[in-house]
């Protein structure tokens, strides 16, 4: 009867579902706190499933499930709702991915540093993209595998057991007391993890956490698929068959764009390409450099998610070490490159570096020549053998149209890869793909980086091929257009607030292809002593946001991202994007993301007004 009730209600939210529940990638923060993620969007949901309510305005005023559609969404969070409600389990319990090996990949890494074993039980056979030797020997995970008939030859292990389910139709789990996490296929939509029993409600937060870096929830078009079968409806039987179009379409606009001949590779978001590029990098240096340290040079202020899965990626291979790379405020990205590569030429170890260019979130560009040299020069271990040459790898999502890579550019001779997230500028927003390009010299890394891409079975879904392939030819055109509207407003800001620190960058850099469309406002403080006058600033940062938001509330939003298609987005990179850095490394500055498409006479208004106030 309960499960019926259940099957009816979600009927009726598919029915009314607000459209951003399916459309938005970015969800407002002014309603969201972290802490509470999916817990206080579920709590609400289940008050309304209580009452029968279901209207599309009760729907649109829950609370923010996520921020970040990568890390999950209303829709996931119903889905898992409905599931854990059919199961009698806790909401948290169930987990969707749209990866079908990260929920695998999630519990390995967890026993990986538990030092705890892992029993891996299948019917028929193991997925295709299941790398059985580059798990063990690339990531380090140890496990066992068990084919068996059905779910009752899984017999209790001294571990966890993990049982992999393709049935694609089955959304009520057959539940054994021997089983620790059943995973469950869904073909192309990807999968669902169930959590069973309370010894391992500890691995909650873990695996949400694999989630949040490594891959992506399952997909908002993907998992109301999912949702219609629960409730029996009958899915859309049109058959979209343009995915080879759409994929060869980004491929070209990529190569385009980027200034490149190899073949691109794109991801379901840009931490998922992030982490296909550490992953094949450590694979081939394993293969070329036996027995070497592996050190990704990282600046410890970056995006957060960049910085937290690096640290992650070390955790887990003995072999891989972390080095700080200072480069903003007054340190220089050029010089502090050079120290840290002649420290590990000494120590002859392998030198991998991330690095943004413009940074986040102060969006300044180094001295390019001087970084090419630097990256050029022959060092030598203490041995006085010659050392090991870097890769460098660009987070290009700021500037993704100045080409770093082609023919007799900045990075020709260097061995770089280049990737940006496509949730920005690629897609306006549209969707979280990301993607990555390598020049001549770091090509035969491609291959490498691709086999990790599909371990994880974190390639962009057919849908974001299709968007990529709709938004990518005019996206050169869009990057102009919002830097336009971005130095009008920050000349304006300037003329109205003088005293503001304002990082943006030059017109001299704007002419060499740099043209942002975020910049960062440091706002004017008071106080006697340090303390009051960081209190004054933070409390000035969110009075100016929820003015922006209040008065401009169809443009102007208090979110995360870039690159969107209409608006301006506001936030706190301390509390959002660095969310996971080292508090003496976040930056507690007002990050503004301007787009092509805004009423900018309004927000100057507006601004004024915030100025008037002060």
């Amino acid at each position: 009867m309960q499960n019926n009730k259940i099957q009816k209600y979600i009927e009726n939210v598919i029915e009314n579902m607000p459209n951003d529940w399916l459309n938005l990638t970015t969800h407002r923060l002014d309603i969201y706190d972290e802490e509470l993620a999916k817990t206080q969007f579920l709590k609400n949901f289940e008050n309304l499933f209580n009452n029968n309510i279901y209207e599309k305005s009760a729907l649109a005023n829950l609370p923010t499930a996520y921020d970040y559609i990568r890390l999950g969404h209303p829709l996931s969070c119903v889905l898992e709702w409905s599931i854990a409600k059919n199961n009698d389990l806790p909401s948290e319990n169930i987990i969707s991915f749209d990866s079908k090996t990260m929920p695998i990949l999630a519990v390995l890494r967890s026993n990986l540093l538990l030092n705890k074993p892992t029993r891996i039980s299948y019917v028929n056979q193991l997925p295709d993209l299941f790398d059985v030797e580059k798990l063990k020997n690339v990531y380090g995970y140890k496990f066992e595998l068990k084919k068996v008939k059905d779910v009752k030859e899984v017999h209790e292990f001294e571990g966890s057991n993990i049982f992999i389910d393709q049935n694609q139709e089955n959304l009520n789990f057959n539940i054994s007391s021997n089983i620790d996490f059943y995973i469950n296929y869904k073909n192309k939509l990807g999968s669902i993890l169930l959590i069973n029993g309370k010894q391992n409600e500890k691995y909650v937060s873990e695996i949400q956490h694999v989630r949040r870096r490594e891959t992506i929830a399952m997909t908002p078009k993907n998992t109301l698929r999912v949702l219609n079968s629960f409730v029996k409806k009958p899915l859309n039987s049109k058959v979209d068959n343009t995915f080879e179009k759409d994929k060869k379409n980004v491929l070209q606009h990529l190569k385009k764009i980027t200034g490149t001949i190899t073949k691109p590779l794109v991801s379901s978001s840009g931490l998922s390409i992030q982490y296909a590029i550490m992953m094949g990098l450590i694979d081939d240096a394993q293969n070329n450099y036996k027995g070497k340290k592996i050190k990704f040079i990282v600046p410890p202020n970056c995006y957060g998610g960049t910085n937290d899965q690096a640290r992650r990626v070390a955790a887990c291979i003995k072999n891989v070490e972390i080095v700080d790379l200072p480069v903003d405020g007054d340190n220089d990205m050029v010089k502090s490159i050079d120290t840290v590569l002649n420290k590990i030429a000494n120590e002859n170890a392998v030198p991998f570096i991330i690095a943004e260019i413009p940074t986040n979130p102060r969006v300044e560009v180094p001295n390019l020549i001087a970084l090419k040299k630097v990256l050029n020069a022959k060092r030598k271990t203490s041995e006085n053998e010659n050392a090991i040459a870097p890769v460098f790898i660009l987070d290009q999502t700021f500037c993704p149209n100045v080409h770093f890579l082609g023919e007799n550019e900045t990075l020709s001779d260097v061995k770089s890869i280049s990737y940006a997230s496509g949730s920005k500028f690629p897609s306006g927003g549209k969707c979280t793909a990301g993607y990555c390009v390598a020049n001549e010299n770091a090509a035969y890394l491609m291959n490498k980086i691709e086999s990790h891409l599909n371990i994880c079975d974190n390639e962009a879904t057919d849908f974001q091929y299709k968007i990529l392939a709709e938004q990518l030819p005019s996206m050169t055109n869009r990057i102009y257009d919002a830097y336009k509207n971005t130095r009008e407003f920050v000349s304006y800001i300037q003329k109205v607030l003088p005293e503001a620190k304002i990082n943006f960058v030059s017109k001299e850099l704007a002419t060499l292809g740099f043209t942002p469309s975020v910049f960062s406002l440091d706002l004017p403080t008071k106080g006697t002593t340090e303390i009051e006058k960081e209190n004054y600033k933070r409390t000035l940062n969110l009075k100016l946001i929820h003015l922006m938001i209040s008065e401009i509330p169809d443009e102007s939003k208090f979110c995360v991202s870039y690159g969107q298609l209409k608006g301006c987005y506001w936030t706190v990179p301390a509390t959002s994007t660095q969310g996971t850095t080292k508090e003496g490394d976040k930056d507690y500055i007002v990050r503004v993301s301007v787009s092509p498409n805004l009423d900018l006479e309004k927000h100057k208004n507006v601004f004024l007004d915030f100025v008037k106030q002060l």
